[in-house]
C-alpha cells in the first residue's frame, strides 16, 4: 500500500517550474532583463523596474541607461 505525500510536498511538486519557463521583462530604467517573482504575482502587468534602486532612480528623473553594448 502506498501513502500519499503530505499536503505541502504534493503542492510544491505540482507548482515547481524552471526559471527559464518564467515570464521575463526589460527594466524601464536599466534595460536589463528580469524574471517573474512570486511576490509580483498579483501585479505582474504593472511591474516596470527590476529593483528598488531602479524605481528610485526613475522617480528622481535620472536618464534611463542605454542598452549595454560590448566594446570592440
Amino acid at each position: 500500500m502506498t501513502r500519499a505525500p503530505p499536503p505541502g510536498q504534493r503542492d510544491r511538486a505540482m507548482k515547481t517550474r524552471k526559471k527559464s519557463d518564467l515570464p521575463e521583462k526589460l527594466c524601464a530604467q536599466c534595460a536589463r532583463p528580469f524574471t517573474w517573482r512570486r511576490k509580483w504575482a498579483r501585479d505582474w502587468p504593472s511591474v516596470r523596474y527590476c529593483s528598488e534602486r531602479c524605481r528610485r532612480l526613475a522617480r528622481r528623473g535620472a536618464a534611463p541607461a542605454l542598452p549595454a553594448t560590448r566594446p570592440r
